[in-house]
């Protein structure tokens, strides 16, 4: 019997049969990604085989069918594990906004390094313009600008005004699309827009720490309207990268890539090696300063964890 997940709580999991009807499970076994350990080895969107429990109204999945694409980060809470955000999606969306809570510097470049390996679309919401000052404005014009310009979709919307969203609902239709970002962006409140009846819970900016609070749990499925899925997600926190190489990073920034192949060294990590071709492009404007500077201190990041891991004997 096949189904695939449509939510996660950690020891069970919600599997959507082909009939439609939702059957809780457990897992058979133990289950690892490249080799690592993870702290969630069946993700929403997986596709699994799965047999029912006699005589209870459970099941126990047997098996994970192959994944066409995942998206990964590092554990949160384990550091030398990973967890698995969603699996075989077509698209992502990614919920930021310049203000309450103010941007993370680097943020955006961070999510899109788990997205770029498996090429899957990404879709750039910059949401509660409804509250933007003209310095907010500003920064929205400039973010647009970088990465539009090497391919990603930008959107300037208000879950609180409704604006943008018929924009959204195109985008989304008949797609399976994840739903993603830092915790406090709005994003509960976007999904209550797009779609009324999900009534999913949403929560205030802490006054404490000015940082957005979790209100999503757990990962989730659910069906739109008119047409396609979404995949709902905790708030990010923070983004890092224990299963990554240096040279994954250089591949994984994509401008950074195309333009290196002009570089003197097949192996230039466009620090200070001579005829770096990525340098070049970045004094002279062709590659964006911002992305630049992020790129080299996620090299330098994922250099030391590599260091401090191998030293360690991980």
């Amino acid at each position: 019997m096949q189904g695939t997940i449509v939510r996660s709580t950690g020891s069970w999991y919600d599997v959507k049969l082909e009939d439609g009807t939702i059957l809780p499970c457990r897992i058979i076994g133990k289950f690892r990604l490249e080799d690592k350990p993870v702290t969630n080895p069946v993700a929403v969107g997986d596709f699994v085989m799965l047999e029912p429990v006699p005589g209870e109204d459970t099941g126990m999945i047997k098996e994970i069918c192959d994944r066409r694409n995942y998206v990964i980060r590092q554990s949160p809470r384990k550091k030398h594990n990973l967890h698995i955000l969603a699996a075989n999606i077509d698209q992502a969306l990614l919920i930021i906004t310049v203000a309450e809570p103010k941007i993370k510097q680097g943020f955006i470049d961070r999510f899109l390094l788990m997205t770029e390996p498996y090429d899957i679309p990404v879709h750039i919401v910059f949401n509660k313009s409804d509250i933007y000052d003209e310095e907010d404005l500003l920064m929205f014009n400039y973010l647009k600008a970088v990465y539009t310009s090497i391919g990603y979709d930008c959107s300037l919307v208000s879950a609180a005004t409704g604006q943008g969203f018929e924009e959204l609902r195109l985008y989304l239709k008949d797609k399976l699309t994840l739903f993603a970002g830092q915790s406090g962006v709005g994003k509960s409140t976007l999904i209550n827009g797009l779609q009324p009846d999900l009534e999913l819970r949403t929560g205030e900016i802490s006054d404490y720490s000015g940082k957005g609070q979790h209100t999503t749990t757990f990962a989730e499925m659910f069906d739109l309207e008119g047409g396609g899925q979404i995949i709902d997600t905790p708030g990010i926190k923070n983004l890092s990268f224990n299963h990554f190489e240096v040279m994954d990073v250089a591949h994984n920034f994509k401008e950074i890539f195309i333009e290196s192949t002009d570089c003197k060294f097949d192996d230039c990590m466009h620090r200070n090696e001579p005829k770096c071709s990525v340098k070049n492009a970045v004094e002279e404007g062709y590659i964006s300063e911002l992305r630049y500077n992020n790129y080299l201190q996620l090299v330098q990041e994922v250099e030391d964890q590599n260091y401090w891991e191998r030293k360690s004997g991980f």
